[in-house]
C-alpha cells in the first residue's frame, strides 16, 4: 500500500476516492512543526540553527502517519504546489526520519494544481524529489521573520510601552498606511477652474468642448486660478465666432485582462464583492478543496496562491468553446491569447486561478454553493473566459476648434464602442477610470465648418487629497513595490488590525495613534529596515534563493550583521531621547495648530507647563511637564472637532434617579462612563462610549442612555422570552436565549423594535443552519432536556448534534442503524457529563486510605517550605504575560 500525505482532511477524503484501493491518504492538518514562540528558536551564533517544535495536536497525527508508513511500499508527499506546501512535506519527512519510520521506503513528491480526478491521477504519474531551493527559501523567510520579530519587538516594549510588535513585512505595510495619512494631513486644497462651451453644427447637432489654448499658450490645470480669470475668459468666448480647425478619428482596441493571480483576485474581490483579503482566501480555499457534485467531491478552481497569469492549453481550448457557444463566433479571437507572468521567480509562478472545468458555468453550480462562494466562483469564471475573448473595438474622435478673431482653442473628445468584445462579459472594477472613455459619439463635422455658440460654463474645482488605502489599493501598492509575497498579504493586513495599529473606516485603512507611534519610532531609529527599497531588495534575494542563485544562510548572515548593530544602538537610547524625537516628528499630529497663534503645546491647566508625549503602563499619552504638580493628561490626539480628548476624570452631572454623579473616566482602552463610585466593595455601573462618539462632547442625557443599557426590546413571539439590545466589545447587538445578532448602527440599540429584532435573529439562524450543513437523520428528543438529537453532515464527516454540543461519529459508523441511546452516550462523553465522572468518583471512594496518605506528605511539605512557596505565585503570574507577549512576535 502507498501512503499519501496532503494538508486537509477534506482533501484527503476526496483524493482517497480518486486513487482507490492500494492508497491510504492522510492529512497533516497544515504545518506540523513551527519555531517555538520564545527566544532562542533561531540561533545566529550557531550558523542560524533552528529549533522546531511539534504542535501537541500534530503529534497524534504524526504518530498516525508514522504507523501507516510502517510496512508501506511508498510515501507520496502531495501537499500544496507552492513554497509552504514544499515546507510542510519537508517537515513531515524530517519527523518521520527522526522516528526512523522510513527505512527502505521510497519517498516521492507530487503536485497538482486542481483537485479533480484527472489532475490528481496525472500528477501521480510524474513524481519528483523535494525541491531543496524552495525549502531553503522557506527556511530563510521563516528565520528572518522570527529574528526581526523577536529582536525588534523587545526594543519597542522597552522604549515605547504599549507597542505590541514589529515585523519584517508588517512594519513596512504599516508605514505605507501612515505615510499616506501624512500626505493627507499635509495636503492643502487648491482652487482651479475649467470652462466648457456648448456648440451646434449646421445641422443642429449639439456637442460640448473644453478650452485648451489661450493666447497661443497651452492651458495647464491651474492656469485658471479664480472666478475673475474664468469670467474674463467666458466673456471673450461669448464675443467670438468659432469654426472647426481639424477632425481626427482613429480606431482603437482594448485587450482583456489576464486571468487572476492571488493579488489581482484579492483586489477585484475587494472592489466588486466587498471581501477582505483574508475572506477572499478563505472562500477560494473552499472552492479549491471542492464541493459535492453528482455524488463526488470536485474542486471548482485551481490553486489560489500563485503569481502566474498563464493557463493550460486545454483550459484555453475549453474557454474558446464556451465563448463560441455562449456569445457567438464573433467573440472568439482568431488566435488563442497567451499571457506571460511578470513574476521574477518562475518556480513559484504556477498556473493562474481559473475554474477547473470552464464548461461548468456559474449557473450550473449555484445550487451547491453558498452566496459568497457563488459570487467568487462567478468572478473567477467571468475573468478567465473574458481573458480569451475578442478585444473591444473603439472609435476615438478629437475635434479641434478655434476662434476666428482671437487666439482661443477648444477641444471636444468622444469615444464610441463599435464592438463590445470581452466587455460583453466582464468589466474590471477600477479605482481610476479608463483613459479615453469620457464622452460619447460626436457629430459628423469637417474642417472649416462654422459652429453655432451655445451656453458657456465656468466650473469651479478644488484639488482633493490622495485617498486612503483600501485593501485592494494597498495590496496593489505592496505588489508594485515588491514588498512581501501575495500569498501573505491577507495575514499581514489582518495582523495590523489585530494589533490595533489600524482601523477600518468605510473600507479604508486609517492608522491608529499606536500605529503612528510605532512607524515614527522605526523610521527614526531603524530607518533602513522600513525602507521600501530595502524590503523589496530582500524579497528579491529570497526569490533568488528559491531559484538556486543564492545561499540562504549567506542572506541571513548579511542581514543579521547590520541588523544587530542597529538594535544595539537603539537599546542604548534613553526613553527621554525617544520621546523628544517623537515630539518633533509627530508634533503636527499630536499638537495641531489651534489657528489663534497660541502655543499648541501649552498646558491648559497651568501657566508654565508644556505638553509632551509620555509613556505609561498602557502606552503613550500626552501629559504636562509640571507633573506631579499638574496632573493634566489627555489621549494623543484631539477630538473630532479639534476639542481636547480628555483622559482625566470629568463630572457630567447627577443621575436624577439615584442622585449619583455621572463621571467620564479614562481606562486602559480609552474613556468610559461610570455612575458614582464603588460602595461596600461593589463595582459601580459602567458603560463604554460607542465608536464615533467624542468623550469631550458627550452630554449627560446621552451618558444616561448608555448607562441604561442593556435595553429590553420586547418578548419574542415564539419563545416568549425577552430580546435585549446592548453595546459590547464588538459593537451594538441584540440578544435572545444566548444568541447574538449584530446591529450596524449604535443608534439602533435605542430604536430597534421587536419585528426587526425577530427578523435579524431569524437571518442569523438561517446562516448558522447553512453553515452547519444538512441534517442526515433526526434521532429524536434527548431524554433529559427534550432537545433534538440529530446526525449532521460535516466538513470532516458526519457528527451528532445536541444543543451546542457536536460529537464526531467514529469512522465506519452505519448512520442508518445508529440509535438515540448511542448518540446520547457520545454527546455525554463529549460534553464531559458522561458516567466517566461517576466512575472516577467511585474509584476514588474505593481508595480512601491512599488519598489520605497522599495528603499528609503534601501538608508537611507546605509547612516546611513557606518562603519558597510565597515566591511562586509571583512567578506564575508573570508567566502568562511573557507567554502572551511572546506569541505576538511572529510577523
Amino acid at each position: 500500500m502507498d501512503v499519501v500525505i496532503v494538508e486537509s482532511p477534506a482533501k484527503a477524503k476526496t483524493i482517497n476516492k480518486y486513487l482507490g484501493k492500494g492508497f491510504k491518504v492522510l492529512a497533516s492538518y497544515g504545518h506540523v512543526r513551527d519555531l517555538p514562540s520564545k527566544d532562542g528558536s533561531v540561533l545566529p551564533d550557531d550558523d542560524f540553527r533552528m529549533a522546531w517544535d511539534v504542535d501537541p495536536k500534530s503529534q497524534k497525527r504524526l504518530n498516525d502517519i508514522a504507523a501507516a508508513v510502517k510496512g508501506a511500499d511508498k510515501l507520496i508527499l502531495a501537499t500544496d504546489p507552492d513554497r509552504e506546501g514544499e515546507a510542510i512535506s519537508w517537515h513531515v519527512l524530517e519527523v518521520l526520519n527522526k522516528k526512523k519510520a522510513l527505512q527502505g521506503i521510497d519517498v516521492q513528491r507530487v503536485v497538482f494544481n486542481a483537485i479533480t480526478k484527472n489532475s490528481v491521477l496525472e500528477a501521480m504519474k510524474h513524481p519528483r524529489a523535494l525541491d531543496k531551493e524552495l525549502i531553503d527559501a522557506y527556511l530563510a523567510r521563516r528565520a528572518l521573520d522570527y529574528l526581526v520579530g523577536f529582536t525588534l519587538s523587545p526594543v519597542l516594549w522597552r522604549k515605547l510601552p504599549g507597542a505590541r510588535s514589529a515585523g519584517r513585512v508588517q512594519s513596512v505595510a504599516l508605514r505605507l498606511i501612515c505615510d499616506r495619512e501624512l500626505e493627507i494631513d499635509a495636503f492643502r486644497s487648491q482652487e482651479y477652474w475649467t470652462i466648457e462651451t456648448d456648440f451646434k453644427t449646421a445641422s443642429g447637432a449639439p456637442f460640448t468642448a473644453r478650452i485648451v489654448n489661450l493666447d497661443g499658450k497651452k492651458l495647464e490645470k491651474f492656469d485658471i486660478p479664480n472666478k475673475a480669470t474664468a469670467d474674463e475668459i467666458v466673456a471673450r468666448i461669448k464675443a467670438s465666432r468659432f469654426s472647426v480647425k481639424s477632425v481626427e478619428s482613429k480606431p482603437a482596441r482594448r485587450n482583456p485582462y489576464p486571468p487572476f493571480t492571488t493579488s489581482t483576485l484579492q483586489q477585484e474581490a475587494s472592489r466588486k464583492l466587498g471581501f477582505s483579503a483574508s475572506r477572499t482566501m478563505q472562500i477560494a480555499q473552499r472552492l479549491y478543496e471542492g464541493v459535492e457534485i453528482d455524488g463526488e467531491t470536485t474542486g471548482l478552481i485551481t490553486y489560489m496562491r500563485t503569481d502566474g497569469v498563464q493557463i493550460a492549453d486545454e483550459a484555453i481550448a475549453a474557454a474558446r468553446t464556451v465563448i463560441n457557444n455562449e456569445f457567438g463566433e464573433a467573440y472568439v479571437p482568431s488566435a488563442p491569447r497567451v499571457y506571460k507572468t511578470k513574476a521574477k521567480n518562475a518556480q513559484e509562478a504556477h498556473e493562474a486561478i481559473r475554474p477547473t472545468d470552464l464548461a461548468r458555468l456559474p449557473k450550473h453550480v449555484s445550487a451547491v454553493l453558498d452566496d459568497d462562494q457563488r459570487r467568487l466562483y462567478e468572478l473567477v469564471w467571468n475573468r478567465t473566459v473574458a481573458s480569451q475573448m475578442e478585444s473591444v473595438q473603439l472609435e476615438r474622435t478629437t475635434i479641434e476648434i478655434e476662434a476666428d478673431e482671437q487666439q482661443i482653442g477648444l477641444r471636444a473628445t468622444g469615444s464610441v464602442i463599435t464592438f463590445d468584445g470581452f466587455l460583453r462579459l466582464y468589466q474590471e472594477g477600477r479605482d481610476d477610470p479608463e483613459d479615453g472613455e469620457e464622452g460619447g459619439r460626436l457629430p459628423k463635422v469637417s474642417r472649416g465648418d462654422k459652429l453655432g455658440l451655445g451656453d458657456v460654463r465656468a466650473n469651479q474645482h478644488f484639488t482633493e487629497p490622495p485617498p486612503r488605502f483600501t485593501e485592494a489599493t494597498l495590496v496593489k501598492r505592496m505588489e508594485e513595490l515588491g514588498i512581501g509575497r501575495p500569498s501573505t498579504y491577507a495575514s499581514t493586513l489582518q495582523t495590523l488590525r489585530d494589533r490595533g495599529y489600524v482601523q477600518m473606516d468605510k473600507g479604508r485603512f486609517v492608522p491608529d495613534d499606536k500605529g503612528r507611534l510605532v512607524t515614527a519610532f522605526l523610521e527614526n531609529f531603524f530607518t533602513r529596515y522600513v525602507e521600501y527599497d530595502f524590503t523589496a531588495d530582500l524579497e528579491e534575494k529570497l526569490d533568488k534563493v528559491s531559484a538556486g542563485e543564492l545561499d540562504w544562510k549567506q542572506v541571513l548572515r548579511d542581514f543579521w550583521k547590520d541588523f544587530t548593530g542597529a538594535v544595539g544602538e537603539a537599546m542604548e537610547l534613553r526613553i527621554t531621547e525617544v520621546l523628544d524625537r517623537l515630539n518633533e516628528v509627530l508634533g503636527p499630529h499630536v499638537f495641531p495648530d489651534k489657528g489663534d497663534g497660541s502655543d499648541p503645546r501649552k498646558c491648559p491647566n497651568c501657566d508654565d507647563g508644556k505638553l509632551s508625549l509620555k509613556v505609561g503602563k498602557f502606552g503613550a499619552f500626552v501629559g504636562c511637564s509640571n507633573y506631579p504638580d499638574c496632573r493634566y493628561t489627555r489621549q494623543l490626539t484631539a477630538g473630532a472637532e479639534g476639542e481636547e480628548a480628555v483622559s482625566g476624570e470629568r463630572t457630567l452631572g447627577v443621575d436624577p434617579e439615584t442622585g449619583k454623579p455621572v463621571l467620564i473616566k479614562s481606562g486602559r482602552f480609552g474613556p468610559y462612563i461610570q455612575l458614582g463610585e464603588a460602595e461596600d466593595g461593589e463595582k459601580p455601573k459602567r458603560a463604554g462610549i460607542p465608536r464615533g462618539t467624542s468623550a469631550a462632547t458627550l452630554t449627560l442625557e446621552r451618558a444616561l442612555e448608555l448607562l441604561s443599557l442593556p435595553r429590553e426590546v420586547g418578548i419574542h413571539p415564539e419563545t416568549r422570552q425577552p430580546i435585549t439590545a446592548g453595546l459590547g466589545r464588538f459593537g451594538p447587538f441584540i440578544l435572545h436565549e444566548g444568541v447574538y445578532a449584530n446591529l450596524k448602527d449604535p443608534e439602533e440599540v435605542f430604536t430597534i423594535g421587536v419585528n426587526r429584532a425577530v427578523d435579524l435573529l431569524a437571518e442569523k439562524a438561517l446562516k448558522a443552519k447553512a453553515r452547519a450543513g444538512k441534517t442526515l437523520r433526526d434521532l429524536g428528543a434527548h431524554p433529559e432536556d427534550g432537545k433534538p438529537v440529530q446526525i449532521m453532515e460535516g466538513k470532516y464527516g458526519p457528527y451528532v448534534k445536541h444543543g451546542s454540543t457536536n460529537a464526531t461519529l467514529p469512522k465506519d459508523t452505519d448512520i442508518e442503524s445508529y440509535s438515540l441511546e448511542e448518540a446520547v452516550a457520545l454527546v455525554a462523553e463529549k460534553s464531559g457529563k458522561a458516567p466517566k465522572k461517576k466512575k472516577a468518583a467511585a474509584s476514588k471512594a474505593e481508595k480512601p486510605a491512599k488519598k489520605a496518605a497522599a495528603k499528609k506528605p503534601a501538608a508537611k511539605k507546605a509547612s516546611t517550605a513557606k518562603k519558597p512557596a510565597a515566591k511562586k505565585p509571583a512567578a506564575k503570574k508573570a508567566a502568562p504575560k511573557a507567554k502572551a507577549r511572546a506569541t505576538e512576535l511572529a510577523d
